[in-house]
Formats: C-alpha cells, sequence, structure tokens
C-alpha cells in the first residue's frame, strides 16, 4: 500500500498591504509592474490589429484591466515607506 502526502501549501490572502515594503518585496513589484505593463500594451496593440470590433472590444478591456492593475500597484508605492520603516522599533545591537 502506498501512501502520498500532500502538503497544504496554501497560504491566507493578505487583505490589507504591508505598512513597509522589503526589497524583495520591491524587487517582486518592479516584476510585476513590467508585466502588466507589457500586457497593457500587447493588448492595445493586438486590439489595433484586430478587424473583429467583438473581439476588438473584449482585448480592449483585457488591456484596461491590466492598466488598472499597474495603477494600483504605482498608487501602493507611492506610500513614504521611510516614514513607515520609522515606526517599527529596531533591534537592539
Amino acid at each position: 500500500m502506498q501512501q502520498t502526502q500532500t502538503l497544504d501549501t496554501t497560504q491566507p490572502l493578505m487583505q490589507v498591504p504591508p505598512a513597509v515594503i522589503t526589497t524583495k518585496d520591491c524587487l517582486y513589484l518592479t516584476d510585476e509592474l513590467s508585466w502588466e505593463l507589457m500586457a497593457a500594451k500587447n493588448c492595445s496593440h493586438t486590439a489595433r490589429e484586430c478587424s473583429d470590433p467583438e473581439i476588438r472590444q473584449l482585448i480592449d478591456k483585457a488591456g484596461m484591466m491590466h492598466q488598472q492593475h499597474y495603477m494600483r500597484i504605482l498608487k501602493f508605492l507611492q506610500t513614504d515607506n521611510n516614514q513607515a520603516m520609522s515606526s517599527i522599533p529596531q533591534p537592539q545591537s
């Protein structure tokens, strides 16, 4: 008899973004912004090339979704990370 183990790797979704952005977070968010921008640009280009109005509208809608994601991330990044870091207790050396 063979047993298989499954690990529950799901984590609860974060409802509120953290107050502080670490270097690793910043690198991930930079990548995410690049992906969202590229997806929005690709949708825009593809929609312009599309001859079917119904498909063009769907592609435009997808492009707007990526643009909204980009703007939401950008808005979050415009917070003052230095101020947030100063409110966190620092370990004693």
